[in-house]
């Protein structure tokens, strides 16, 4: 798995949950732009790895995780984030609905519809939707 790919996965699974909250499946749509998240957040770290580099195996360990705001830090995007945050209150309401995502969330049933929208928004929202700003920076 490298950047690209990780790319090509979180704009699938943005596609494939817009079409699942389109259809009404409201925790599908929550649970895949989550990941979307996730595999932006892992092609940042990609992006530190330079060719033919062996990569730092703290690293490569702790970028095995699901939690995002960990991730976040390990793709060194957290000052960049906190900068545009201060010129961007959106994207900061954003993170703050983003940021506590979990893959648990396969498990959850009770995604409410309102839920899953405003997570849509929070993550795809043009200027200040959490993927759209990682998509700059991956």
């Amino acid at each position: 798995m490298n950047r690209a790919d990780l790319q090509r996965l979180s704009r699938l699974r943005e596609q494939e949950a817009q079409v699942l909250l389109a259809n009404g499946y409201f925790a599908g749509a929550y649970y895949l732009l989550g990941y979307a998240v996730e595999c932006a957040l892992k092609a940042c770290i990609a992006k530190q790895i330079r060719r033919y580099d062996f990569p730092d195996r703290k690293l490569v360990n702790d970028s095995y995780t699901h939690d995002l705001e960990k991730l976040l830090n390990i793709s060194g995007m957290k000052n960049a984030i906190q900068s545009e945050m201060q010129t961007n209150p959106s994207l900061a309401v954003n993170w703050t609905i983003v940021k506590d995502w979990s893959e648990q969330s396969r498990y959850s049933h009770n995604i409410s519809e309102i839920m899953a929208r405003n997570f849509f928004s929070a993550v795809t929202e043009k200027g200040s939707g959490v993927l759209s700003w990682l998509k700059k920076q991956w």
